[in-house]
């Protein structure tokens, strides 16, 4: 039986149960994260992750590209602009070179564990770019791990692979960890249609 595609959804107050219930499936996901790490006030001690989060979709200050089997968030790719995500990893390299900010950063990557080695990380990214695209596009970056030649487990890529931000056309800028790279990729604005 052929698998039927992944639908896309944004994150948004409509989407937010359905993104709610895949990270309280997985315990807040990364202890208790709920996608907060790369969001400013992620540093205030002694917050409630989950309400920071939605106050943020509620005010439209949290992007995401949401994955769907059917009615079933599997996963999701987190994106912003850098003032919405201003804690990013390897900082200190990041800066030493940084030239121009990017228009967006996609930072990171969450896929339902019964899902992993299905493609959803993919389609998460794909997504990601699409929504971008609607939302003006511009500069993309992210840095995501290189695995070639060696075995890292699936839960712990939260960025992803190079090899995959690679197929959809991001160019290495620069190496800024042992295994992480700065990619990136300018994302044409789509024009609205008459469907849309």
């Amino acid at each position: 039986m052929a698998r039927t595609p992944y639908a896309i959804k944004p994150l948004t107050m409509e989407t937010w149960p359905a993104f709610a219930s895949l990270v309280e499936r997985h315990n807040g996901v990364w202890g208790g994260c709920w996608c907060m790490g790369f969001h400013p006030e992620s540093v205030l001690k002694g917050v409630d992750h989950r309400a920071q989060k939605e106050q943020r979709v509620c005010e439209g200050r949290a992007h995401a590209a949401l994955v769907f089997d059917g009615d079933l968030c599997v996963g999701w790719c987190q994106f912003g602009s850098p003032e919405e995500l201003t804690r990013i990893k390897f900082g200190r390299r990041y800066r030493e070179g940084a030239g121009a900010p990017p228009d967006w950063r996609i930072t990171c990557f969450f896929v339902d564990s019964k899902y992993r080695r299905k493609g959803v990380a993919d389609a998460a990214l794909k997504g990601a770019l699409a929504e971008i695209a609607k939302l003006g596009g511009g500069v993309v970056e992210s840095s995501p791990e290189d695995v070639e030649g060696r075995k890292v487990a699936n839960a712990f890529l939260y960025n992803a692979t190079i090899s995959m931000f690679e197929r959809q056309g991001f160019t290495r800028t620069r190496q800024l960890g042992k295994n992480n790279w700065l990619v990136t990729k300018k994302v044409r604005a789509k024009r609205p249609s008459a469907l849309d």
